[in-house]
């Protein structure tokens, strides 16, 4: 794939490959770790394979805060070391390896009446402007009471003495994981989602290969390598149970939650840092929209599909309100999502208590020969984690191999960037709207888009339901991003899910029939895949609606049960 294209046809071939060849490396996981250790394989010249049992960031890499961020809340406990090798990674993706996809965003800090929060607040802002990646975004800035009534005067002015603003970064994470996939394969990976690890194959006490099943055929067969990665995030210890051994950690799974509500909704000029009851939130820009998140608890039920409850939704209306003039209510929110982070729990972090004090640092260790587990850690450093477990797995190889080059391979929406904005421009086939909506979303290969829609003009129309979307995004997202469903396409390759109030049923109803034909699929077929998506609306609300993580889960796996036996046809 030199293109990195991932087409339904290209799938297919891959699979034939998968079935047929030996790697060097077989990495399991299609997050945001596993595509970057991919990248980082392939990038040293091994041979390796990538399998993702859904769809690519499916799990954590498109449920997260979408920020890439040094993490200020960090500098209180003196870890140092992990902020400045954040700010490092944020320089790197900021200003080489995606541009596109990464953007700098002011937030603001209001001071209330404390007298030593200014000076506590601004030594630290210091410490973060220099510590790591300095000068990728302008540094932090004190402003009196009047500058924050102008900058932002929906916050709430009781007690506010005037403000700090500092700046991070914010990723399209879903599409940043994407583009990993498609830059690994680029660079000679074999990549195929859908595609589930049903056991490991092992040789003289040894992993060397793994079994799997084609989810969509429904067929089995092996794939043969030389050492396997276990890049799975929450279900890492799942998946290293079947390698034995003694592992010297586990993964806890925290669940975070975040809302979405319109921007006209909170007057401010900046994004918001919040001090919470136990954390902090951040209320970000986001499109039409504020992003506002997270919460931290601890998760134990399935891993498939966390829920959100309406505590969850409780406590963070009730902690952003605290910051705001006019209070935000349920009837204000567009779109809820909730995420699981892998947290790594070893003899230094056992026992109860908040998962917020589990660590954030990650972890790789081999615990049988040919089998690598990487695991915790946060989005930003992922290709941190990749290098530090590629440089493991190699170790196991038997022969010598380059180290990592990834600090200076860009993803390949990132690669002549600047000019495809110059042609976009000058193409007109796009408004200036939708040249800058593509440009942040595909960096250079908005010029695949423009070239679909100057071959298919219906396909530039936006898409009902979800105006800000290009119907040719729709098909883009099947003939070269390896959606293979409509949940893909509606809550991965865009966001369609999060960003409308009908949770994206409009816009499912307008491009099932666009994409179903690139598909396949026959007209029942198109009308399982839009009842299933339909399902999975209704089974969110319904959880949405309960208190505790228990009875969210049951009401959620009900409301889908009922209303998918409904499309097989089955009376009740």
């Amino acid at each position: 794939m030199p293109n990195g294209q991932l087409s339904p046809a290209s799938r297919v071939e891959a699979l034939e490959r998968l079935a047929r060849t030996e790697y060097d490396v077989l990495v399991i996981g299609g997050g945001v770790t596993g595509a970057g250790a991919a990248l980082d394989a392939a990038t040293r010249g091994l041979a390796v394979a990538l399998v993702e049992m859904r769809d690519y960031a499916a799990g954590t890499s498109s449920r997260s805060g979408k920020l890439i961020h040094g993490g200020l809340r960090y500098l209180e406990r003196f870890d140092f070391g992990l902020v400045r090798e954040s700010l490092r990674e944020r320089r790197l993706l900021l200003k080489e390896l995606a541009p596109h996809l990464v953007k700098p965003i002011r937030f603001l800090y209001p001071l209330r009446r404390r007298l030593w929060e200014r000076a506590y607040v601004g030594a630290g802002l210091l410490l973060y402007d220099t510590l790591g990646g300095a000068g990728a975004v302008p540094r932090h800035r004190h402003l009196s009471l009047g500058a924050v009534r102008r900058l932002a005067p929906g916050v709430e002015q009781r007690g506010l003495v005037g403000a700090i603003t500092f700046y991070d970064t914010q990723v399209d994470d879903s599409r940043h994981t994407l583009e990993l996939v498609r830059t690994a394969a680029a660079h000679g990976a074999e990549v195929a989602s859908a595609v589930k690890v049903v056991g490991l194959e092992t040789s003289g006490g040894a992993v060397r290969g793994a079994q799997v099943q084609d989810l969509e055929s429904g067929e089995t067969f092996t794939i043969r390598a030389r050492h396997v990665v276990n890049a799975t995030g929450v279900w890492t210890d799942g998946l290293s149970s079947l390698a034995g051994g003694r592992q010297g950690f586990s993964v806890k799974a925290s669940k975070g939650v975040h809302i979405m509500v319109p921007r006209e909704r909170i007057r401010s000029e900046v994004s918001l840092f919040v001090r919470a009851e136990d954390s902090v939130l951040f209320v970000r820009s986001w499109g039409r929209h504020w992003l506002i998140g997270t919460t931290d608890t601890a998760w134990t039920a399935g891993l498939d599909h966390p829920a959100a409850t309406s505590t969850d939704i409780d406590y963070l209306l009730r902690n952003v309100n605290a910051a705001l003039e006019t209070e935000l209510t349920r009837d204000d929110i567009d779109g809820v999502f909730a995420g699981l982070r892998p947290l790594i729990r070893g003899p230094a972090t056992t026992g109860a208590g908040t998962t917020s004090r589990l660590s954030r640092e990650h972890a790789v260790e081999t615990p049988v020969p040919g089998f690598t587990t990487v695991a915790g850690g946060k989005y930003t450093t992922y290709r941190i984690m990749a290098k530090d477990t590629i440089d493991e797995a190699v170790k196991g190889l038997g022969r010598a191999a380059p180290p990592s080059r990834t600090q200076s391979v860009p993803l390949i929406g990132a690669v002549g960037y600047a000019e495809a904005r110059a042609r976009t421009a000058a193409s007109g086939v796009l408004t200036p709207d939708q040249a800058e909506h593509l440009l942040g979303r595909y960096g250079s290969l908005t010029e695949d888009l423009i070239a679909m829609i100057a071959e298919r003009p219906e396909l530039g129309r936006p898409i009902d339901g979800a105006p800000d979307y290009l119907l040719a995004e729709a098909v883009y997202a099947v003939t070269h991003e390896g959606a293979l469903h409509l949940d893909d396409v509606l809550t991965r390759r865009t966001h369609i899910a999060i960003e409308t109030r009908d949770r994206g049923a409009a816009a499912a109803r307008a491009i099932a029939p666009l994409i179903g034909a690139e598909l396949g699929w026959d007209a029942e077929r198109g009308r399982k895949e839009l009842d299933f998506y339909l399902a999975r609306i209704e089974a969110e609300l319904a959880a949405q609606r309960l208190p505790d993580d228990a009875s969210a889960v049951a009401a959620r796996d009900a409301a889908r049960d009922v209303r998918l036996r409904v499309a097989d046809g089955e009376r009740l």
